[in-house]
């Protein structure tokens, strides 16, 4: 007994080893048996659900008709009982189905994992059975070590031979991939009616229109919901425009204030009698909203969003507007205002407010309100700068009364800004015939106060009761006395007006006759042009305005120049605004203008008109005898210097143009050494070096030649009584010096005495245009109509204004000359020949391409 008790021990302890082991593996193949079992019961409820979400997915739901789509919510919905129905025939796995399971799979003979869980019947019977069948059961344990618990074997595919499972796989993939694009549908598709739902997916549009007068292009939106750009930056008033197009019909745009409740906004042409449920839904729909503050615009359909969009306003800043000068006259006594107008998008109006700074009487009856006087408008987009209107005032009759004038500019947002207010006398035209005068003055008595009718009536028989002695002219009598009639049948205030403007033409005919109706047709032939250039008419309008100005324009002058004959003393009246004026100035601003205006340059020639028109308003025939003499030997010496200048301008060139080509040699010699011997010599027309220091050395005599001329004409200057001044000096000294380095070859040292030679001279002119204007009695200043004082200095033969000290300013004169329209033509070919030579070095394309953009 004492011998077997061990032996029992260990074979009790290797029996719990030998279960602990195949208890973790039938685990396994419990697992293994389950999924066997229950996976074919569960798949046809997942293909089921699977084949339902691709058709969802895939918007099939959308478009098909609701009948059919219920009948395919009908069959997946009696579907789900069968499925659930075949999960009723799941079990799980016993104790002894495992284990046959196991030797099953491990081709296990003689059950030996079943055995090692039965027991004898009767283990005290026989101890030898009992021993045998430990040591049988021993055995066996040795057969099942190292088990495999085995692959599930569904036996699907003995069912499905064709895979097609595993297409409703792939289509599902793809169905989810699908649903998020725009045409995608989604799984509550299936439960929604077919009138409600998208049969067709929307196109949404969206953008933003500016207001006009900003000059911004609209903002296009886009409406898919996973941009990432969702802030929009708009100006004031703005407007949104949502264009739906298919759909469901019933998409909502609902706007959101940062600091406000959501508003839901209507359709624009919604709710029409005459449309059907289907002609609604394929008709596009417009939302259209009004953006003023910052918020959000959303888009959704039945709660589901589509789009949603964020906008910052950035608001329109009131217009400013302020006197740069003091208001002047011209010498016909033409208003002249200069005002600068600053607004964020440009101004849309501006006007001149005036009111008579003395009121009027109590018990007068004027004919007049204040003149309307429309100012002119920089052009939107520009830097704010002085702008200039002038108008013919004269005729009104509160010209030479004092007034007050305010500038007021409004933007199209309708914010106006107002200007300080200027207090001055309104100019007038001046008279000098004594009959003139007094018509001018009943005829302002008779416009401010209809009620002085009796007074005006004495008067003119005052003046006509002794014409033998008074009045020399009979056509002058018989107009004052067609006067006196007119105003005594007069009766209504529109007559005493029609005799108040009969007035203003025998005034102005009794002191100019003839060239006030010359004078008329000049101001009425440009204001013709003024209109067709405005309204981008036809080139045959445009020469048929030219032709007008131009007849116009000639009969004026010639009466002008016979009346200047007539009268002496208008040669010699003094006048700060008058400057001399030439038949040729006036022909090649014509020719400039009809050139502009037909290629279309409206602004320019709307400007260069403006300056013709004040050019005509500054005219005054120059006739002093005593200065005809030194004035033409002083215009012979300013066009000496201007030839000095250019020919100096000229020999520049040419030493620039040598001393590119010797550098342009240096850049080819360095890259044909990089390259080795290609068999070249170099580029055919290349001036070695030595012919280029042969050229330089060349041109010194044409230096010299210069400064010889510029010696000469100092001594003429001299002779003139005018000092040559240290800017001559200077030039002469820099020409000197330019000699000597083109005799040394060297071109950079010489461009630049030549450059400073050219700046020497154009002090030295200034100084002598000074010098000549106080010889000949034009530099100081004089009182103006207004008692203003101005500069006679800064206007040049045309009338224009110039900056202080500047001899050849033509900064403000917008039209180039025949000259430079050549001179920029020979640039261009020159640029684009180099451009296309195949030798220029890299970085000198780079730059001649930049010059080529015009941007």
């Amino acid at each position: 007994m004492t011998d077997q008790q061990p032996d029992k021990r260990d074979a009790i302890r290797y029996r719990f080893d030998i279960f602990k082991s195949i208890d973790r593996l039938r685990l396994s193949t419990w697992l293994t048996v389950v999924f066997e079992r229950l996976w074919p019961l569960v798949l046809p409820l997942l293909l089921s659900i699977a084949v339902f979400l691709c058709l969802s997915w895939f918007g099939i739901f959308r478009i098909i008709p609701d009948a059919l789509r219920l009948a395919l919510l009908g069959l997946f919905v009696l579907s789900l009982p069968l499925c659930l129905y075949l999960l009723l025939r799941f079990r799980l796995p016993d104790h002894s189905e495992i284990s046959q399971r196991l030797e099953s799979v491990n081709t296990l003979d003689h059950q030996p994992i079943t055995i090692q869980s039965e027991e004898l019947v009767n283990k005290s019977i026989d101890p030898f059975a009992q021993a045998l069948w430990d040591e049988h059961r021993k055995r066996m344990a040795e057969r099942i070590q190292n088990l495999k618990s085995g692959l599930p074997q569904t036996r699907i595919p003995e069912h499905d031979p064709w895979a097609l499972r595993g297409i409703v796989g792939l289509l599902l993939v793809i169905a989810f991939a699908f649903s998020g694009g725009p045409l995608g549908g989604r799984v509550n598709d299936a439960f929604r009616s077919h009138s409600k739902s998208e049969a067709i997916p929307p196109r949404i549009d969206a953008w933003v229109t500016p207001p006009r007068y900003t000059g911004r292009a609209p903002l296009f939106l886009t409406a898919a919901a996973n941009d990432e750009e969702k802030q929009f930056t708009i100006p004031q008033d703005s407007t949104l425009i949502v264009r739906i197009i298919s759909g469901s019909g019933s998409e909502k745009v609902t706007q959101t204030p940062m600091d406000g409740e959501a508003t839901d906004i209507a359709a624009k042409d919604e709710g029409k009698p005459e449309d059907t449920p289907t002609t609604a839904k394929a008709r596009p729909r417009n939302f259209e909203l009004p953006i003023g503050a910052n918020g959000t615009v959303s888009l959704s359909d039945d709660g589901n969003p589509l789009a949603e969009w964020a906008f910052s306003v950035t608001p329109d800043q009131p217009p400013s507007v302020r006197f740069t000068k003091d208001p002047s006259s011209a010498a016909n006594g033409t208003m002249e205002l200069s005002y600068e107008i600053k607004d964020d998008y440009g101004a849309s109006s501006a006007v001149a407010q005036i009111e008579q700074a003395l009121p009027a009487d109590k018990d007068a009856r004027p004919l007049y309100k204040a003149p309307d006087l429309p100012l002119a408008l920089p052009r939107r987009g520009d830097q704010p700068k002085e702008t200039t209107t002038t108008k013919d005032l004269t005729e009104h009759p509160w010209a030479g009364s004092e007034i007050r004038m305010t500038l007021v500019a409004t933007d199209d947002a309708k914010q106006e800004a107002r200007s300080e207010t200027k207090t001055f006398v309104m100019p007038e035209r001046p008279f000098a015939n004594p009959l003139a005068k007094a018509v001018v003055e009943q005829r302002r008595i008779l416009a401010l106060n209809a009620n002085a009718k009796p007074q005006v009536l004495d008067m003119l028989d005052a003046i006509t009761i002794w014409p033998e002695e008074t009045i020399k002219n009979a056509s002058h009598y018989l107009a004052l006395r067609s006067v006196r009639s007119r105003l005594n049948l007069a009766r209504s205030d529109d007559q005493l007006r029609d005799v108040v403007a009969y007035m203003w033409q025998v005034a102005r005919g009794i002191e100019d006759g003839a060239l006030s109706d010359a004078e008329r047709r000049l101001r009425q032939a440009q204001e013709a042009l003024k209109q067709a250039i405005e309204q981008g008419a036809s080139q045959e309008e445009i020469e048929k305005r030219m032709k007008e100005l131009r007849s116009a324009m000639n009969e004026y002058l010639r009466e002008f120049a016979q009346k200047a004959q007539k009268n002496p003393n208008m040669a010699q009246m003094p006048n700060p605004n008058a400057m001399e004026l030439r038949q040729e100035d006036i022909n090649r601003m014509l020719d400039r203008i009809e050139d502009l205006a037909k290629q279309g340059s409206k602004d320019q020639a709307q400007q260069l008109l403006s300056e013709l028109e004040n050019m005509m308003n500054n005219l005054q025939m120059g006739q002093q005898q005593n200065q005809q003499g030194q004035q033409g030997e002083m215009r012979q010496q300013m066009d000496k210097l201007g030839e000095l200048m250019r020919r100096q301008q000229e020999m520049m060139n040419q030493t620039n143009r040598l001393e590119q080509q010797r550098q342009n040699g240096m850049q080819q010699d360095q890259g044909q050494s990089q390259q080795g011997q290609n068999g070249q010599e170099g580029q055919q027309g290349q001036m070695s070096e030595e012919d280029i220091a042969k050229a330089l050395r060349g041109l010194q005599e044409g230096q010299g030649k210069l400064q010889s001329d510029l010696e000469q004409m100092m001594k003429d200057l001299k002779g003139l009584g005018i000092n040559p001044g240290e800017g001559f000096g200077d030039a002469n000294k820099s020409m000197g010096q330019a000699g000597k380095a083109l005799g040394d070859a060297d071109g950079g040292q010489a461009v630049d005495r030549q450059s400073n030679a050219l700046d020497a001279l154009r002090r030295g002119g200034q100084d002598m245009m000074k010098q000549m204007q106080q010889a000949m009695g034009q530099e100081g200043q004089t009182g103006g109509p207004n008692g203003q004082q101005q500069q006679n200095g800064r206007l040049d033969p045309l009338g224009r204004q110039r900056s202080r000290g500047d001899f050849f300013d033509d900064s403000k004169n917008i039209v180039p000359k025949d000259l430079d329209i050549q001179r920029a033509r020979e640039i261009l070919d020159e640029i684009r020949k180099r451009l296309g030579n195949a030798l220029s070095p890299q970085m000198e394309k780079d730059y001649l391409e930049r010059l080529l953009k015009f941007d």
